[in-house]
């Protein structure tokens, strides 16, 4: 299919695109398809990115993250508790019905509630109390002052109340992942509809003419083609079966720079790369003595947690497995986000070290592990577990390395036996939903505590009450300076005291378009449609 197909490249670069008059199809070739269209099933960039052009939220971000009104038009604190969102006027969903603060209410309930899926959204559901003014006012209530209510609007998706699904009796009436899937409960208000999902081959939105709201409706029809082989995405790029693509190979980018046939975009994200270590379990599932038997888990000390991190080489896995296109990481989020740490620096490559470190523990020989990772998910991420088994086994902890497809390694990491991670060791990537420190924090490092919505994606279930404290003095301090310290020394403690978690890198992030068309880069990494311009 060529997309462009109703206008050549000059009209495009001639047309009006926030007029919204654009009148054309574009076809895109992405990296990683969603594991649902259930905007609640699970907090993962494909599927927030997917399902967030047809759902809208009561506030979104911009590309650089800067906070727009989407269905509510305005907010603001109306007591020390208590906050007041006003919601548009004429909001439809996609099926011609009204878009109330009842569907906004009935779509938090639902992602509080939600079971069944990987890593939840309870992280920004829980500890707050939603109640209905009117039809288009809703008051947000909290037990504590809770300065960042509008960064957590911009993360859950709001549904009809009125959608269906395959059995209309029971709790949330019987709507399943599937009935999403499927088209039949995918219900939304944003600027794109849903037509079809063909899994693994790809997802067709097409322009909603009643949306309300900021969002540039530049498409009158987008293909999302799932392309996963990077030599075949590139392909497709330079054969025009696609008009563009995301996630250039890093080993790529280069020479696409130079390709006149392209246009190639590029930007920091705020994911960082990092690695989970089983910090609860005294028999850990993959973690043995050199030998094969049974050790208790070494990876419970926090100093064989930094001898760790001591024995990987940044800068080398930048270099050498990244192209460098990514940046070293010493904690959650890369320097000019709010709440960074000053006092955390690059761990540097330090073997001596970590064997020091490794005898101060009671591990002077070592011990032996397997790390898991997805091998379809994130930048280079087999090639960086490869590097890492290597740097470790060559630093006296013998590695094998498993990775799998996104799908099955998440199910897996999120929920083993009795509902714990399944994994010793695992290589994931988290981009801060919310823009700034608290999200990684919360969801990383927190101690896991569903009832609260902490930990939510904490995988390796590191757990400190004192670092909790300091977390929850900052969600409710309102002082910006004030709260960015604490969450400055929550993340020191996490991370450079605990080694709650072990960062890698920041990913960088590139996008390319046939000429005359061009990408806005994302800070949050999703490949929209809406932010496709012309050059």
């Amino acid at each position: 299919m060529k997309a462009l197909r109703k206008l050549g490249l000059a009209a495009v670069a001639l047309s009006a695109m926030t007029a919204n008059v654009m009148a054309a199809d574009i076809v895109i070739g992405i990296r990683s398809e969603p594991s649902s269209m259930d905007p609640y099933f699970h907090n993962l960039t494909p599927n927030n990115a997917m399902i967030g052009q047809v759902f809208s939220r009561l506030v979104d971000f911009d590309a650089k993250q800067q906070i727009f009104g989407s269905i509510a038009e305005s907010w603001k604190p109306v007591n020390d508790t208590t906050w007041e969102f006003k919601l548009r006027k004429g909001l439809k969903f996609h099926d011609g019905s009204d878009l109330t603060v009842d569907d906004v209410i009935y779509s938090f309930e639902r992602a509080d509630g939600y079971e069944g899926g990987n890593s939840s959204f309870r992280t920004y559901t829980k500890g707050k109390k939603l109640v209905k003014v009117d039809d288009l006012t809703l008051h947000i209530v909290t037990e504590r002052p809770y300065p960042l209510m509008a960064n957590d609007m911009t993360t859950v998706m709001i549904m009809s109340s009125d959608a269906k699904g395959t059995d209309s009796s029971g709790k949330n009436k019987g709507i399943s992942a599937k009935d999403f899937n499927d088209g039949l409960a995918t219900i939304g208000s944003g600027p794109y509809k849903f037509v079809e999902w063909k899994k693994g081959e790809h997802i067709i939105l097409e322009k909603f003419d009643g949306y309300v709201g900021e969002i540039a409706q530049p498409w009158d029809k987008v293909t999302f083609k799932f392309i996963k082989s990077e030599p075949a995405r590139v392909a497709a790029l330079l054969a025009g079966d696609v008009d563009a693509i995301d996630n250039v190979p890093t080993i790529d980018v280069e020479r696409m720079k130079k390709d006149p046939r392209v246009t190639v975009s590029s930007g920091i994200s705020n994911r960082v790369i990092y690695l989970h270590m089983d910090q609860f379990r005294e028999d850990s599932p993959f973690v043995t003595a050199k030998d094969g038997s049974k050790i208790k888990n070494p990876l419970l000390d926090p100093r064989v947690r930094k001898a760790l991190s001591k024995m990987i080489n940044r800068k080398a896995i930048v270099k050498r497995v990244m192209e460098g296109v990514a940046i070293p990481a010493g904690q959650l989020l890369p320097e000019g986000f709010f709440g960074v740490s000053p006092n955390l620096d690059v761990e540097a490559y330090d073997p001596a070290g970590a064997k020091k470190l490794l005898a101060e523990a009671g591990y002077p020989d070592g011990f032996a592990l397997t790390i898991h990772g997805p091998n379809d998910r994130y930048i280079n991420d087999a090639k960086i577990l490869e590097a890492i088994g290597q740097l470790f086994t060559g630093n006296g902890i013998p590695t094998k390395v498993e990775t799998m497809t996104k799908n099955v390694f998440f199910k897996r990491a999120s929920s083993g036996a009795e509902g714990l991670p399944e994994f010793s060791f695992v290589l994931v990537g988290w981009g801060s939903g919310t823009g700034e420190a608290s999200s990684p924090i919360k969801s990383l490092l927190a101690t896991h505590d569903k009832s609260k919505g902490m930990g939510a994606s904490n995988r390796g279930r590191h757990s400190n009450p004192k670092m909790d404290a300091l977390l929850l003095e900052a969600l409710a301090t309102v002082d910006d300076t004030k709260r960015a310290e604490l969450l400055a020394k929550a993340t020191d403690m996490g991370i450079g005291e605990d080694q709650g978690i072990i960062p890698l890198h920041y990913q960088v992030n590139t996008w390319a378009t046939k000429k005359g068309l061009k990408y806005n880069p994302r800070t949050d990494e999703r490949t929209i449609a809406s932010d496709y311009v012309p050059e």
